[in-house]
């Protein structure tokens, strides 16, 4: 895609890492910086850490654009929700905080979303031709959704309601721990959201990250769907590694509605 490493930040809640990325081998250029999610995450304090990430990188990286990810919907550069930080992200021009506290152009993603291009540009999924539905099980359930490619955006499909409840709260990894269930008592959670999920989207491939995707060999084939199911392969650096994706494709694709 291009030669010089670029700069991917993952906003989480409860730390902000930054690396470098080679787009030719879909991996870190360089060792992974964390920095702990500020207690008051509000968008001027996390400006501020992401700053200092970005400042580290300084003397490695082009003036080329950084991507940032985001637990939230992000619709031209404003964040319309807020998952696990501060609640006034909600309705901030995000994108503009960060590109006037950086002095450069940022392109903010949703997390899952991110994390969705980089299973399809370079892992799980990869130059897959058809609909791929990526998840991520963790404190809540992320979703990405990508056609030939092309992702559609903010698609939070944790927050289906299904049986009456909103999904996450009956699927998500976080529920998993929180009742101390084992995987065979959380497989039937599973299976009734993968199979509503199916039955609306038929995806060609539903691809599972988060943190349990690790034991994906304990709950994947108790799954009975008629869609294939695979574990992610990048983890926890699909994020950094998509959101520099997107950067560097939004520079050369600028979205025409701003």
């Amino acid at each position: 895609m291009q030669n010089q490493p670029v700069l991917g930040i993952d906003i989480g809640g409860s730390g902000i890492k930054g690396a470098l990325v080679d787009l030719a081998a879909g991996d870190f250029a360089a060792d992974r910086v964390r920095i702990p999610t500020p207690a008051e995450s509000t968008p001027a304090n996390v400006a501020a850490v992401v700053a200092e990430i970005v400042a580290q990188f300084a003397d490695q990286m082009g003036d080329g654009p950084i991507g940032i990810t985001i637990p939230a919907v992000v619709t031209h550069g404003v964040t319309r929700s807020a998952a696990n930080i501060d609640k006034s992200w909600i309705d901030a021009p995000a994108q503009k905080i960060f590109a006037e506290r950086l002095g450069r152009d940022v392109v903010l993603v949703n997390d899952a979303d991110a994390a969705g291009v980089a299973e399809v540009k370079f892992g799980a999924a990869k130059d897959h031709p058809g609909l791929v539905l990526m998840t991520t099980l963790g404190t809540g359930i992320g979703s990405a959704i990508l056609y030939r490619g092309v992702l559609i955006p903010n698609s939070e499909l944790g927050h289906l309601e299904i049986d009456g409840h909103d999904a996450e709260t009956q699927a998500a990894a976080s529920i998993k721990t929180l009742l101390g269930l084992s995987y065979s008592e959380y497989v039937p959670r599973l299976q009734r959201y993968y199979e509503r999920v199916e039955a609306l989207f038929w995806p060609d491939l539903f691809v599972v990250g988060g943190g349990v995707s690790k034991d994906s060999d304990k709950f994947m084939p108790k799954l009975k769907l008629k869609t294939p199911i695979v574990p992610a392969h990048l983890r926890n650096r699909a994020g950094i590694i998509g959101a520099a994706w997107l950067a560097v494709d939004k520079q050369s694709n600028p979205d025409p509605l701003g």
